[in-house]
């Protein structure tokens, strides 16, 4: 007689939830959440409309060129302004704030010029100076109106007509439009070596003034300034970090396939490998603390030097060192007393492993599956970039009225510039004129275009998760299929990716619609929660502050939650072929009646592929270090030179980590998908000849042993 194997104590009392004769993936299927895949598709064909709609209204030129003051692209071919790319401020000190300047709407003429002024003029010095001298005119025209030629005008009359500005500042282009040119020189602001200057009624005026009309404009020019670097660096290194990236998916590969064959000897490798380098940056970081903490230079704290964008500087410290170690023991001491604690999950764990393994090796294809999903992932996100710059540029341009005077009671009414002429504001407001503000419109689509730009987030997100919820259920379909083969290989299906992939679209895209629409809410929702803590950063309403970040960790936990229950519920709707309430609800009481298994279970596999991970994109980042820091004397002449090294390093390292991450994705999914089929073998059969398990032979004898040793305990007690 068949020895029958025991099934654990905690199920019992639990009834028998699922068919006992189920043996594999149900081939009988029937269209499940038929309602919710009606709903995705005409959202989809809403999406096509909403794009299509902003492809006619929208136009990028607005996004890309700068608008003058008459509603024409500042640098574009074909136009007047084809070699005018940047935009001019007749009077910076109208402007409050850069947000101003950036959204077009500074309540002062703009113009767009050929190159921003270097050096600091008046209308009136001009004309002063224009009696001796006609080149002060020839170059202080170029920022005036076009057709404008009469410097002997009035100072008082070009100022009403806004014929020219009525003074001119060093400036230097930003974001294709001229700021001025701050420079600090020994903690003091200066514009052109001044700190104060003159404007045309004779007045003096302070370089902090432009500051205040242009704040933060300083950093932002710093930021652009790392930003051109950052950009040479990756100009002449990206076919190093090219080779790095496939350096890394050919050494992610290797791994899997050793896997396959190696599994229980490669994952301790793993283990004792990523502890004995953690252990060797301790050292690294003790010994050069050590070395450090004998020069006087040194002893600077981190908060001390602030932000540097020259990384070699905090290096020279040894209070980095000192952090970087500590961080280091913590980490591994944290590793050791899981390896400690967990032992013998860790040994379940890695049979797990070695069973995907073993089924990745006869389903070689779930390998390039990420491939898929990666291009649908494309497609989604440059679609919803197009829509959004799109929609952001939809509207026809918006004029208003501008006055000379606050007093103007047509200050910021719309207007027309072909008839603003002919109207009474020039009467009761003399000097007003009619200038382009921005692009809006008052039609109904122009109105509610931030909806659209909401709707057209949420579509992307519930596509994106979509795609990604394809693509496990495509993959948890072709696992189970492996897991229920009683004689492998010769049971598994042909072609299981394939055809998992044809049931997961014909007959589950209701379901994996409904449990995509259900996280891209929640996400959503986070955004929206982040977007208000930007705003509410200045605030000094505590309670209101306490209450968004509750809400933000709430949300954060709902929406792992949900991600975890997704996964898993997929896996059963890849089994049973049920709706997606159905198999969520199947899931979580098969998960909860285990649930001392999966706590622990779930997360040593995740951990044993997360150090997998981290193995692979450390070892590519340590060849990469030596590299880009010459420290490789046969290839050293071959090193770029780089402005910062940390940029192709860093872009090496995080490309590996997502390359490999690809990988062990499809890893990951084989091990959750084989972990469920695994609960419900033990569930649904007995071991019997009538009933046997579907299970390997490793994890049969692993199961056996763990049973074993509670058996012992049993006694014992």
């Amino acid at each position: 007689m068949a020895r029958r194997t025991e099934i654990p104590s905690s199920y019992y009392g639990e009834p028998r939830k699922f068919d006992p004769t189920f043996r594999g993936p149900t081939h009988n299927r029937s269209c499940t959440d038929v309602l919710c895949c009606v709903l995705f598709i005409v959202v989809i064909l809403g999406y096509i409309a909403l794009g299509t709609v902003a492809w006619i209204h929208g136009d990028p030129r607005k996004v890309v060129y700068p608008t003058d003051s008459n509603g024409q692209f500042c640098g574009q071919k074909g136009t007047p302004n084809a070699k005018k790319a940047i935009l001019f401020y007749f009077n910076i000190l109208k402007c409050a704030s850069p947000a101003v300047l950036i959204n077009l709407q500074c309540p002062t003429t703009q113009l767009c010029v050929s190159k921003c002024p270097d050096r600091f003029a008046t209308y009136s010095d001009m004309q002063y100076n224009y009696r001796s001298n006609r080149s002060y005119w020839e170059y202080y025209r170029q920022f005036c109106k076009p057709g404008f030629d009469n410097p002997r005008k009035a100072v008082a009359h070009v100022l009403r007509d806004e014929d020219c500005p009525s003074m001119i500042v060093p400036s230097r282009p930003f974001l294709q439009r001229c700021f001025p040119d701050f420079i600090t020189r020994n903690g003091t602001l200066t514009v052109a070596n001044k700190t104060a200057f003159k404007d045309v009624l004779g007045q003096t005026r302070s370089v902090t003034e432009l500051r205040d009309a242009a704040n933060g404009i300083t950093g932002l020019l710093d930021t652009k300034e790392l930003g051109l670097k950052i950009i040479e660096d990756y100009a002449s290194s990206w076919y190093w970090i090219l080779i790095g990236l496939v350096i890394a998916m050919v050494v992610s590969l290797i791994f899997i396939l050793l896997l396959r064959f190696t599994a229980g000897f490669l994952l301790w490798v793993i283990i004792f490998g990523v502890i004995a380098m953690v252990a060797y940056g301790i050292w690294h970081c003790y010994w050069e603390f050590v070395f450090l903490r004998g020069k006087p230079d040194a002893d600077v704290t981190i908060s001390d030097i602030g932000f540097q964008t020259d990384f070699r500087v905090y290096l020279e410290l040894s209070q980095t060192w000192l952090v970087f170690m500590i961080s280091l023991s913590i980490a591994e001491l944290a590793i050791v007393l899981m390896l400690i604690f967990l032992r013998n999950r860790v040994r379940i764990a890695i049979a797990l492993l070695k069973e995907g393994s073993k089924a990745i090796g006869y389903i070689m294809s779930t390998l390039f599956y990420p491939i898929i999903t990666f291009l649908l992932l494309a497609v989604c996100i440059s679609y919803w970039a197009v829509t959004a710059v799109f929609l952001a540029s939809s509207g026809e341009a918006v004029y208003k009225v501008m006055p000379t005077q606050p007093s103007c009671v047509y200050a910021n009414l719309t207007c027309d510039p072909e008839t603003f002429n002919k109207t009474n504001v020039t009467k009761v407001c003399p000097g007003s004129q009619c200038t382009f503000a921005f692009y809006g419109g008052e039609s109904l689509y122009h109105r509610y275009i931030f909806v659209l730009q909401l709707c057209n987030l949420l579509v992307f997100l519930w596509l994106v998760n979509f795609a990604i919820a394809l693509g496990q259920c495509t993959l948890a379909g072709a696992f189970a299929s492996y897991y229920w083969a009683l004689k492998k290989p010769a049971d598994i299906p042909p072609c299981p990716l394939f055809c998992s992939f044809g049931r997961a679209i014909r007959y589950h895209t209701g379901s994996l619609a409904f449990g995509s629409l259900i996280l891209a809410i929640v996400q959503l929702i986070r955004i929206v929660l982040e977007y208000l803590d930007h705003k509410l950063k200045g605030a000094h309403n505590i309670f209101a502050r306490f209450l968004l970040c509750c809400l933000k960790c709430c949300f954060w936990c709902l929406e792992h939650f949900i991600r975890f229950m997704n996964r898993n519920a997929y896996i059963m709707i890849a089994l049973h072929g049920k709706n997606f309430c159905t198999s969520a609800r199947e899931a979580f009481c098969l998960l909860m009646r285990n649930v001392v298994r999966v706590a622990v279970l779930d997360k040593v596999t995740d951990f044993l592929l997360f150090l997998g991970k981290v193995l692979i994109a450390a070892s590519v980042g340590v060849l990469a270090f030596f590299f880009f820091t010459r420290k490789i004397p046969v290839i050293q002449e071959e090193v770029p030179v780089l402005n910062y090294y940390w940029v192709p390093l860093l872009t090496v390292i995080f490309g590996s980590y997502l390359i490999a991450h690809g990988f062990f994705s499809v890893y990951a999914m084989c091990v959750d998908t084989l972990f469920l089929c695994f609960l419900l073998d033990l569930e649904i059969n007995d071991g019997s000849a009538a009933r046997p398990h579907c299970m390997s032979g490793s994890l049969r004898r692993v199961l056996n042993r763990n049973q074993q040793r509670r058996r012992r305990r049993r006694k014992e007690r």
